[in-house]
């Protein structure tokens, strides 16, 4: 923590020089980096002194004869206490490159038409209620819906300190098992769905694109928006050509905006890719999930013929199917950060 405050004080006086604004860009990236800390710093404080009030009541305890409701206040007050202490214990974990940043959620529905596109559309409401839970704010930047139901593809911006963080646990495919509620015989299914997971980049970090390598086309936003969405080619999607990669972007009104958040996708794509040291396949950027489909899943949610959800990398089993799916996804979360930093150490 004295890292942290000692960050804390340089970036305090970086912004006292007169020339910090001459850069915007670079002055918000600061700016942000600054808050981050103090609040990382102020959570800190504030478990260390419910430690130190818990030790307070400890010693009344020791000292007087209690009829059971001081008891009765160390056991909640503990219990609390411990909670919060495990929320600190997993940020810690989160000191990646690009941990802090707000991320970049695409979803896929796998082989199996409406059923696999009804998955990919509870996935979407999955993440989006944990993210909301978290107190992060969830835009929409993409989505593809099928007129029978579902969605074939969607692109969620998840905003949020450490947001990248916690979600890079979920990257992969994702397994459904269920009695299909589109099927009349009533037969049990297998569906799947991919997640693939960036960090949102700013402009302070660079990365070389030469516009020669992209194809830019627009095309008209299928999405909500009204009016102005059926009348203008307002949507945009880039391909990088050397790699293959694709990025679209319909939410915003203006072609202008959807250019720039589509530009920033790619950035983020291109940066991890690179970081890979992979560069000559789309698919090595996949990493695990190059099939969506049996073997490759990293998830298994199964709604019959029991309830039960399991991540095949951590094996940390949840009971209450319904719970998950509501947003409950800190088990296999912090499972998975904490199996990382085992793998590191």
């Amino acid at each position: 923590m004295d890292h942290a405050v000692q960050q804390i004080a340089e970036l305090e006086k970086e912004m006292a020089d007169p020339g910090f604004w001459n850069d915007s860009d670079r002055a918000a990236a600061t700016i942000n980096s600054l808050k981050g800390l103090k609040a990382k710093v102020e959570k800190y404080n504030a478990v260390y002194k419910e430690f130190e009030d818990l030790k307070v009541l400890f010693e009344l305890a020791a000292e007087e004869e209690d009829d059971g409701a001081l008891a009765s206040e160390i056991q909640d007050s503990f219990a609390g206490f411990v909670e919060r202490l495990e929320q600190l214990k997993i940020e810690t974990l989160l000191n990646g490159k690009y941990d802090d940043k707000n991320a970049i959620l695409s979803l896929h529905s796998g082989a199996g038409g409406l059923e696999a596109q009804d998955w990919a559309e509870m996935l979407m409401r999955m993440y989006t209620r944990w993210a909301e839970d978290k107190g992060f704010k969830v835009k929409v930047l993409d989505l593809l819906a099928d007129d029978e139901g579902g969605i074939k593809s969607a692109t969620l911006l998840v905003e949020g300190e450490n947001a990248y963080g916690y979600l890079k646990a979920e990257k992969g495919v994702h397994r459904l098992v269920r009695i299909s509620p589109f099927d009349a015989s009533g037969r049990r299914h297998t569906s799947f769905a991919s997640l693939d997971v960036m960090p949102e980049l700013d402009e302070t970090v660079e990365v070389d694109i030469n516009p020669d390598d992209l194809r830019i086309d627009t095309y008209r936003s299928s999405g909500a928006g009204g009016q102005h969405v059926n009348k203008t080619d307002s949507a945009v999607r880039i391909t990088h050509i050397p790699t293959g990669i694709v990025v679209q972007c319909q939410n915003e009104r203006s072609q202008h905006s959807n250019r720039e958040t589509a530009m920033r996708m790619l950035k983020s794509k291109l940066i991890e890719l690179k970081e890979r040291e992979q560069k000559e396949k789309i698919e090595d950027l996949q990493g695990e999930y190059n099939q969506i489909a049996w073997g490759s899943q990293i998830r298994s949610y199964v709604f019959h013929p029991y309830s039960m959800v399991k991540d095949h990398r951590t094996n940390v089993e949840v009971g209450n199917v319904n719970r998950v799916m509501d947003g409950d996804l800190d088990p296999f979360i912090f499972a998975y950060l904490r199996a990382q930093k085992d793998s590191v150490d």
